[in-house]
Order: structure tokens, then sequence, then C-alpha cells
């Protein structure tokens, strides 16, 4: 049996048939039904959109005793025939769920969600922070007074600013651009302890801790990756976590003749730019190291230029991780 739920906040669209696909069920319910509906109904599978609460409501789903299976929406779409409405979609998605090439999230567990909502708020507190400084800057040089670009600057120049009584800066505005200065002090301090965090969490888990010796990931690339993936039963191999990251190249072959253009980029947004700027570390300081890797990435920079250096690390270092959680062994950075 299988069964499409299309999520909401408080209204709830079901659509299950049989294993002869005869319809057993079409209806909406409220949310305070949902679970009581679904407990009444035989084991069967449970397809859902990824979406805000789609992980809480497939634990609680396979509490029931269900097999829930979570699919990104662009799996669901061609299977919706008629207009969209919340029951069209709970048929789509049923149909969705049969099909043996839809491929499925796996179900998060509540302390993995907690870590990767630590990675979420950091991420909105970094892009804040930016926003302020190129804030404080645009008020700043409406007065006459020009900051360099970049957060230093603004840290070092900013309390010299409003201390100086003769650069013509109002009183009012002083103290508008004191305000804001405290408030990213706050967020400068907020963004240091979240990186604490990931030490922390580091320091607990072995699977953080066997990808923390591959180079170009460190402790914010690391917790992201465990909690995102945890050990990557869902992949088939590093290039298919690499493939789904979007870090390989997009193809657009026809008649037998292979065309490969530039990166996907599909997938996790997220990890995918972690990866990179983690490999560009690498990559801007390989300086005349001769181990195997450096050496390897020296032919590529010489060969491909730069950016593509960094993507290539980038892939490899997503197929080494992907290895190392597989199979549960540790990193051997062979020297030449």
């Amino acid at each position: 049996m299988f069964c499409g739920v299309d999520l909401s906040k408080y209204h709830f669209s079901l659509h299950a048939v049989n294993d002869h696909g005869k319809v057993i069920l079409h209806k909406s319910v409220s949310r305070a039904k949902l679970l009581a509906t679904l407990a009444n109904m035989p084991t069967m599978c449970i397809g859902i959109e990824a979406c805000s609460g789609a992980h809480y409501w497939a634990r609680e789903f396979n509490k029931l005793g269900h097999d829930t299976r979570i699919m990104a929406a662009k799996y669901v779409g061609p299977y919706r025939t008629k207009g969209k409405n919340d029951l069209n979609d709970a048929v789509a998605i049923c149909d969705a769920v049969q099909r043996p090439n839809s491929r499925f999230i796996p179900v998060k567990s509540p302390e993995r969600q907690a870590i990767l909502a630590i990675h979420r708020v950091r991420e909105h507190w970094v892009n804040e922070r930016t926003a302020l400084i190129n804030r404080i800057r645009a008020l700043l040089a409406e007065f006459g007074i020009i900051i360099p670009t970049g957060r230093a600057a603004v840290l070092r120049q900013v309390p010299l600013i409003l201390e100086a009584a003769e650069n013509g800066l109002p009183d009012i505005a002083r103290a508008v651009v004191a305000d804001c200065f405290d408030h990213l002090q706050t967020l400068n301090q907020r963004i240091d302890d979240t990186e604490q965090c990931f030490d922390m969490v580091t320091k607990a888990s072995p699977n953080a801790q066997r990808i923390l010796n591959v180079r170009g990931i460190g402790p914010q690339t690391a917790t992201a990756i465990i909690a995102t993936i945890g050990k990557g039963e869902q992949f088939d191999s590093g290039r298919d976590f690499a493939a789904w990251l979007g870090l390989v190249p997009k193809q657009y072959s026809t008649g037998g003749k292979p065309r490969l253009g530039r990166i996907s980029k599909r997938g996790d947004k997220y990890l995918r730019t972690l990866l990179v700027h983690g490999a560009r570390a690498v990559i801007t300081n390989l300086g005349d190291k001769q181990d195997r890797l450096s050496v390897w990435g020296r032919n590529v920079l010489e060969r491909r230029g730069m950016n593509r250096a960094i993507v290539a690390l980038a892939a490899k270092n997503a197929r080494i991780v992907w290895a190392l959680l597989h199979h549960q062994t540790d990193y051997q950075d062979y020297a030449a």
C-alpha cells in the first residue's frame, strides 16, 4: 500500500491506494486528526515532499509503523496531471513514491537537525553582519568619511571615527553609527560562539573527527556533512555524492557526442560552498609542498587555472569524505 501526504501547517491532504492501485483514502484532515487517521490505516509506504517539518512528520509516521520516504519536489511535479491543489499534490506524491527512479532523503534525527540549526543561524548572522557592515560604510560615506572594503577595516576604523570630534559627523549620526557598531560586535561574538559549538560537536563525533583529517575540511564543514548525510548510505559512490552536491560537470549530450559544461550547482548549496571555500584555502597555500595532493593540485592549477583547480579539489574531497564515512576508515595523507 502507498500513501501520499501533502504537508501544511494546519490542513493535510492524503491519498492512499492498495497494492492493486485502488483508491482507499482521498481526503483532507486537520493537524489534530492527521496522526489518528494514519494510525487507523494498515502499514504502508508514505511519501512526503521535502519541506519545513518533513523530518518531524516522517519520524511521527514511522512511530506508527509506516515506512515514510521524503523526496524532493522535482520528483513529484511530473506526476501532477491536473490543476495544482492540495489533493492533487497528494495524488502526485503517491504516484511518485512508487517509482523506482525516485530518490529519497533519509529521515534525520532531532540531534542532527539541531546541529544543522546551528549552521542555519550562523549563516543568517553572517549575512546580517555583511549587510550591517555595508550599511555602516554607506552611512559614513554620506558624510564624506570613506572606509575601505572589508570587515577588518570597519572594525579598526569605526572606533577611531567615533572618537574624532573634528570629522564633521553630526551627533545624531554618530549615535546611530555607534549603535550599529555595538550590534556588529554582538554579531561577531555570536558567530564566534557557534564556532565553539562546532568544535564541541566535532570532539563528540568519531565520524566528524575522521573526515576532519582531510585537507580543506574544518569543524564547520565536518559537522555540516555529518548532520546532512550521516554515513552517506543514500549514495552508491563518492561520485554520486559529488554529483548531488553539484560539483560535477553539467552534461548536454546527444547523437553520441558528449558535451560537458560548467558544474551543475545542484543539490545542497551550503555544503558545496563550504567544500569550495576549504579547497580554495588549500590551493592558495600549496607553495612548494611535495606530497601527492600538493603535486596533483599544482598540476591541475597549471593546466586548468585557479577556479577549476579549486572545484576539482572540492569534488575530490567530497569523494574522499564519502569513502571515509561509508567504509568507516581513517584518512591516510600519503607523502610523496
